[in-house]
């Protein structure tokens, strides 16, 4: 028992030894190996502090290297501003001394006119002075005074002239008298080949040709109702008895005139002739040759192969077979300008579909409904411009006639044009056209009273029909607004003969049976 005890006791003590010479053990290598780290560590520590060392001198001198460029670039630059700040000086300094010289130059200039001057004046007063020593002499030698003998002069001049002008009138009128029959032939030849009566009566005058007197007669209709229901609905002026087998339609309005044309040949045709027959004609006739107006323009432009213009304008262009312009033809006058337009425009390079275009519209402010007061060619602008036709197109139509200023190369084209066609000798008559525009106004005046609903000028001008509105003129009203026609007709127009003005005051009773 006792000896495994002590045993015991010597193990223990043997493990106790051992673990305390092994803790000594493992403390002396782990002093050993921290010892060794802390080294590496340091040696490590001492290299990172040079490399890093080494990276901030080589930044360091790089930032120094490029700061001592821009301080040198920018001290170049400002030498150079300093260069050229001292040669601006040295010029203005250059140009003040040239300034101060022809300074100079010109105080001495004015020193030398002002002595001049000053001379000159001296010697015109002593100029004068020796002018009027003569006149006194010469008064005191010829007894005249200066204004008498001016006067003598004047007259004596006067006597001179008046003997060269008569010897010069006489030599004149012997020379004219040589060549005035070579001059009269040449006036009666031009007159001639620019003036065609057959024209003037094709543009007034239509013929309606008829089978027989019976037709004639019911034409006229009783105590010739029928023939003034005609014209007053048409508002041409219808002559039955001058020509035989043929009515004679005269009016200036070329659509009035085919109105009443369609009018009686539908009449005529039909056999029933009667005034309420007449107006219903009459009115379905117009409303025909309104859509025939519009196929017109539509075959112009397709012919002419200009496409995408307005219905409006489209029927406006329609509207120029029925207007002449100086007795030519404005929608014959427009299909040639623009024609010619096209050729000249392609013969110089442009757009030849845009000056087609210009050209086909170029007149379109003589064809308005309403007709205002303004220059056909500014007119035409600003329908062009309402309906959207494009600048070039628009200034070419206001430009044709130079009231405004041209803007694009379209503009003289349709200009030269419009004088190729237009004013040749013998395409235009401008007779006719005075003619027309008195007649038209004579109807706008009428035309501007209260209660008048139509008004015709017929008879060329030499009556004034006066249609008015029965609920709103009286009989005693219709008589006091024929007398101021009249009287403002006198006063503000300007007319061959006298005018007859006939107020027309219609009242009907109308009911329906049903």
């Amino acid at each position: 028992m006792g000896d495994n005890l002590l045993v015991i006791v010597a193990a223990l003590a043997s493990l106790v030894i051992g673990g305390v010479i092994a803790y000594v053990i493992f403390q002396n290598v782990l002093k050993g190996k921290a010892a060794k780290v802390l080294a590496e560590a340091e040696k490590e520590g001492e290299v990172i502090k040079q490399n890093k060392i080494l990276q901030a001198r080589e930044k360091f001198l790089e930032l120094k290297a490029t700061t001592e460029k821009e301080v040198n670039e920018r001290t170049q630059g400002i030498g150079q501003a300093e260069n050229r700040l001292k040669q601006k000086e040295q010029t203005l300094n250059q140009k003040i001394e040239e300034t101060n010289r022809k300074q100079n130059e010109l105080n001495s200039l004015k020193e030398n006119i002002a002595k001049q001057t000053d001379q000159l004046n001296a010697k015109q007063t002593e100029v004068d002075k020796m002018h009027k020593r003569q006149i006194d002499q010469l008064e005191v030698i010829s007894g005249l005074k200066a204004e008498d003998a001016k006067a003598q002069l004047i007259e004596s001049l006067k006597n001179e002239a008046r003997s060269e002008g008569m010897v010069l009138v006489k030599d004149i009128i012997e020379e004219a008298k040589m060549n005035a029959s070579k001059e009269a032939k040449r006036v009666v030849i031009q007159t001639i080949q620019r003036v065609a009566t057959e024209h003037a009566i094709e543009n007034s005058v239509s013929v309606f040709n008829i089978d027989s007197d019976e037709v004639k007669g019911r034409i006229i209709g009783r105590e010739g109702r029928n023939i003034r229901a005609l014209e007053a609905a048409t508002g041409v002026d219808i002559n039955i008895d001058d020509t035989p087998d043929a009515i004679v339609l005269s009016c200036f309005d070329p659509v009035r005139r085919e109105i009443a044309r369609l009018s009686l040949h539908q009449l005529v045709s039909d056999g029933r002739i009667h005034p309420a027959r007449i107006e219903e004609v009459v009115a379905k006739v117009k409303k025909q040759l309104e859509e025939e107006i519009v196929e017109t323009g539509k075959r112009t432009c397709i012919d002419l192969g200009v496409h995408g213009l307005h219905p409006e304008l489209i029927r406006m262009v329609g509207r120029m077979k029925y207007r002449s312009s100086y007795g030519q033809n404005l929608l014959q006058h427009s299909r040639e300008v623009a024609n010619l337009c096209a050729i000249m425009a392609s013969e110089l390079g442009l757009n030849a579909k845009t000056a087609k275009r210009a050209g086909l519209l170029h007149d379109i402010g003589k064809v308005p409904d309403d007709e205002p007061e303004l220059p056909h060619a500014i007119l035409g602008m600003k329908i062009a411009e309402k309906y959207k036709e494009k600048p070039d197109v628009c200034n070419a139509i206001g430009a044709h006639h130079d009231e405004i200023e041209m803007t694009s190369m379209i503009s003289p084209i349709i200009q030269v044009c419009d004088a190729i066609s237009g004013a040749r000798p013998g395409a235009r008559r401008e007779i006719l056209e005075s003619y027309t525009k008195r007649l038209r106004d004579l109807e706008t005046l009428a035309l501007s009273y209260p209660g008048v609903s139509n008004t015709y000028a017929i008879q060329a001008g030499r009556e004034l029909r006066v249609i008015v509105e029965s609920e709103k003129v009286t009989d005693a009203d219709a008589a006091t607004l024929s007398y101021e026609i009249s009287q403002k007709i006198q006063n503000e127009m300007t007319y061959p003969g006298q005018v007859k003005i006939t107020v027309i005051r219609e009242t009907r009773a109308v009911n329906y049976a049903k």
